[in-house]
C-alpha cells in the first residue's frame, strides 16, 4: 500500500498539472469504490468544478474544489494517477475508475487494477472531521520528539503496530515502520510504553530520516505503485530489513528474522541490533 513518501510523490507530480484546471467532464466507471457518496453527486460536484489545491494527508490524495469539496482518493495497493494529454488507448482505458477531461482536452485518470481504492466527496464539516481522526503529519516541523512521545504515551502496543496506528501517526506503514525500528535499533515487538525518553527521540528521528530519504527517492516500488508521471520508484534498492528475511543484516552480518506475530504483517528485524 502506498505510504506517505508514496502518495506524497504522486501528489508533487499531479499539482502543477492539475491546479487551477476546470473540469469539463466526468465519467465513473466503477462504483465499488465510492464511499459516503453516490455517483450522480460525485459526477454533479466534479463537473465544472476548478480544482483548486493538490495534497496530501497521511496516506490520501486531496483534491480541495473551487466549492470548498474535497475529493480524497486513497489508492492503496493498486491505485495510480495520470494525466494524460493524448485520448486513451484501450490498454490504459481498462483499469480506469475515474476520469476527468479538463477543459483544455487534458485528461486526469484515476486507474485501480482490483479497486481496492477509495474515493470520498466532503464538505468543510466532513473534512474537519475526517481529518481530525488522523494523527500528525510526521514530516511537519511541529512534529517534535516531544509531540511524538505525548501522542503514544501510554500506548501498551507494540511499538510497530503503535506508528503505524493512523490515529496516533500519519502515513507511516508497514515498509517504513520496519525500516525506522531498525535504524532506531529498537524490537518491533517491545510494548510502547516502555520505551525510555531517549528511545523515543532515536525512533523520532529515524521515522523523519526515513521517510525523507524515501521521498527523495520518489518513494518503494515494489509491485504496483508508480509516480505522478507513471515512473518507478527507487527506495526499493536501499531497503535494509523490510523484505529481508533470513537475509545477512548490513550492520552486524546476522540473518534477519521475518515474522508475522506482531500485528500479522510482515515484519523484518535484526535479532542482535534490534535487541
Amino acid at each position: 500500500m502506498p505510504e506517505l513518501p508514496e502518495v506524497e510523490t504522486i501528489v508533487r507530480d499531479l499539482a502543477p498539472r492539475l491546479e487551477g484546471c476546470r473540469i469539463a467532464h466526468v465519467h465513473l466507471r466503477k462504483t465499488d469504490v465510492l464511499r459516503q457518496v453516490s455517483k450522480s453527486r460525485l459526477i454533479k460536484t466534479l463537473t465544472g468544478n476548478t480544482i483548486e489545491q493538490v495534497s496530501r494527508r497521511a496516506k490520501h490524495a486531496v483534491f480541495r474544489l473551487s466549492s470548498s469539496n474535497r475529493m480524497i482518493i486513497q489508492p492503496r495497493m493498486t491505485g495510480s494517477f495520470l494525466v494524460h494529454d493524448r485520448p486513451l488507448t484501450r490498454a490504459e482505458l481498462k483499469y480506469a475508475v475515474l476520469l476527468c477531461t479538463l477543459s483544455d482536452d487534458r485528461v486526469f485518470v484515476y486507474r485501480d487494477v482490483r479497486r481496492l481504492g477509495t474515493i470520498w466527496l466532503l464538505d468543510e464539516e466532513g473534512w474537519i472531521g475526517y481529518t481530525g481522526r488522523i494523527g500528525p503529519e510526521p514530516l511537519d516541523e511541529t512534529f517534535t520528539p516531544f509531540a511524538f512521545a505525548h501522542r503514544l504515551q501510554g500506548t501498551r502496543t507494540a511499538v510497530k503496530k503503535a506508528i503505524m496506528d493512523q490515529r496516533r501517526l500519519a502515513g507511516v506503514g508497514n515498509i517504513y515502520a520496519n525500516e525506522a525500528l531498525f535504524d532506531a535499533r529498537l524490537n518491533p515487538a517491545k510494548p510502547t510504553n516502555k520505551l525510555s525518553l531517549e528511545e523515543f527521540a532515536r525512533l523520532h528521528a529515524a521515522i523523519v530520516d526515513v521517510l525523507q530519504r524515501a521521498l527523495a527517492s520518489s518513494g518503494t516500488t515494489l509491485r504496483n505503485y508508480r509516480t505522478g508521471t507513471g515512473e518507478r520508484g527507487r527506495f526499493q534498492f536501499e531497503l535494509r530489513v523490510y523484505g529481508r528475511g533470513g537475509e545477512k543484516c548490513v550492520r552486524c552480518g546476522k540473518r534477519l528474522t521475518a515474522t508475522h506475530k506482531i500485528d500479522l504483517r510482515a515484519t523484518t528485524f535484526c535479532p542482535r541490533c534490534q535487541r
